[in-house]
């Protein structure tokens, strides 16, 4: 029967090996285990950590714009009072002047009649006034004759500008104009100075939007005035909510975003970090963790394959005896193995049990069983015995069936007394070439059988094949001179589906055969 190329032969495990190999990957399991949780938890913790940071400082820039632009529409409203008691060119020029130097709030001053024209700039060109002003500022501060700050424009200079205005009253409370300070985006500013600051030096950045998603701000000046496309957080705070999140940007970039809205005119402040800089020193750091905690790991394992040792050795040592159990000494090996903990110890005492138990049954065989009186064999009964407990017990063993060549003719020649020392002589020699565990039966006539537990089918025809060359060189056999034996070899085993009954009858058939092909040989039949 060919064998299927494709089925593996599995290797055998010992216990030591197969103690290291579960130490080792339950070792490395609970490491990479507790590794990957570490590292997860503190992601978590360094990501929520910034999101609140980020969050907290959208909400102060918020805040600081509002109050940016509430210090800013105070400083007007000072200049539009004074303005409204004293309409004239002198005091116009002033005013410019003063709220364009005083601070850096304001990229350009001016001041704007209740017609749209110019009366007094803060470039201190006098050729400007009277010129007609158009731009959407102007038109939105008339339109309202109220505080107003406007939407980002384009100046007639294409800059995008944010104009601040409050409007002039006299006395009696006739409008006469507004005083109006420009915020330049983009430009160095008080404003830009508030947006443009980030506690973090690394690539942390805010930026800002109005109404519309433009930006009004972004360390990217190239885009200043351009429109935000699709983006969680900008629609969360132009709804005028407050938080932090973790998004993909309109960029495609994983961004850990704050955000806040700036209450007095409904813009969206964001304070976001780039995720993958945040997280790269956390993983750099589990990477020098790991090669930290490598050395005490590696001497665990060596620790653990030491004790593992320790502990396979006398379980070991059992396993080989154990294979030995029933033919050896009972008071010789087993007492060798150092048992130091309390399993290995139960174990050893079974063992010891078992094989003294094995021992004094087949004593207590040997004296019990009834023997056959010529020869002090055992009969068939006592064979009956003896098989039963080899089954029990579950041992191989090999059986040689015996046969006296010519027996009928000693008898006829020589009598049946000559017989019966033959038969006497045979048993002698059979115990002589025996061990003590070894069984000898007289199976009836001058048929003769041993049965010899643990071996193999080799070993029982190198037995029979001695015992059967011993008595063909021996001359000087009482009565008969010489005589040669005819033998039948089989060999049974636990795992053997069969009985051995059978392989008596196996042994009977190989013995008839041989007595066939010529006598005086050992014929082997099959091994079940």
């Amino acid at each position: 029967m060919k064998k299927n190329p494709l089925k593996l032969k599995l290797p055998i495990l010992n216990l030591g090996r197969l103690i290291v190999f579960l130490t080792i990957v339950t070792g490395l399991v609970m490491m990479i285990n507790t590794f990957i949780a570490s590292y997860q938890r503190q992601q978590v913790i360094l990501l929520e950590s910034r999101l609140e940071l980020n969050h907290a400082y959208a909400t102060k820039i918020a805040q600081s714009t509002d109050r940016f632009l509430a210090n800013a529409l105070q400083q007007l409203n000072v200049s539009a009072k004074r303005l409204g008691q004293q309409f004239n060119r002198q005091t116009q020029t002033e005013e410019v002047e003063r709220l364009y130097r005083q601070t850096n709030d304001f990229s350009a001053t001016g001041v704007i009649d209740n017609t749209g024209n110019l009366k007094a700039g803060s470039t201190g060109r006098s050729d400007v006034a009277g010129i007609p002003l158009n731009s959407t500022g102007v038109k939105l501060a008339l339109n309202r004759k109220a505080p107003t700050i406007s939407p980002p424009y384009h100046n007639h200079n294409g800059q995008l500008t944010i104009a601040i205005s409050q409007p002039i009253f006299d006395p009696q409370g006739n409008y006469l104009g507004f005083v109006s300070g420009a915020i330049y985006l983009g430009q160095a500013n008080s404003l830009d100075g508030i947006l443009g600051h980030h506690y973090y030096s690394d690539t942390s950045y805010v930026y800002a939007v109005d109404e519309q998603r433009r930006l009004l701000y972004h360390p990217a000046r190239e885009r200043l005035g351009s429109i935000v496309g699709e983006n969680k957080v900008i629609d969360l705070v132009l709804h005028g909510l407050t938080g932090s999140q973790r998004v993909i940007n309109s960029q495609g970039r994983d961004m850990l975003a704050g955000y806040a809205p700036v209450a007095a005119t409904g813009w969206g402040v964001v304070a976001q970090s780039p995720t993958g800089h945040i997280t790269e020193p956390l993983t750099s750091n589990m990477l020098d963790l790991i090669l930290d905690t490598s050395f005490p790991a590696l001497t665990i394992l060596i620790l653990a394959w030491w004790v593992s040792r320790l502990i396979a050795k006398p379980l070991t040592e059992l396993a080989i005896r154990a294979r030995e159990l029933h033919t050896t000494d009972p008071n010789h090996s087993l007492h060798s193995i150092r048992s130091w903990y309390f399993e290995a110890r139960q174990l050893k005492r079974a063992l010891m049990q078992s094989q003294a138990s094995f021992h004094h049954q087949i004593d207590k065989l040997n004296e019990t069983a009834q023997t056959d009186p010529l020869t002090g064999l055992l009969n068939r009964r006592g064979l009956a015995d003896a098989i039963n407990m080899l089954e029990q017990n579950e041992h191989a063993c090999g059986l040689i069936a015996i046969d006296i060549d010519h027996f009928k003719q000693v008898n006829d020649t020589y009598g049946h007394n000559t017989g019966d020392q033959v038969l006497k002589y045979l048993a002698d020699v059979m115990k002589k070439h025996s061990r003590q565990e070894d069984i000898l039966c007289r199976n009836g006539g001058e048929e003769f059988l041993m049965l010899l537990p643990d071996v193999t089918l080799d070993q029982t025809i190198q037995a029979a094949e001695r015992l059967r060359a011993f008595v063909a060189n021996q001359d000087n056999i009482p009565g008969c001179r010489r005589l040669t034996l005819s033998l039948g070899v089989t060999h049974w085993s636990p795992d053997s589906n069969e009985s051995i009954d059978t392989a008596l009858k196996q042994a009977d058939e190989a013995l008839y055969k041989a007595k066939e092909t010529g006598r005086n040989r050992v014929n082997a039949g099959y091994s079940l």
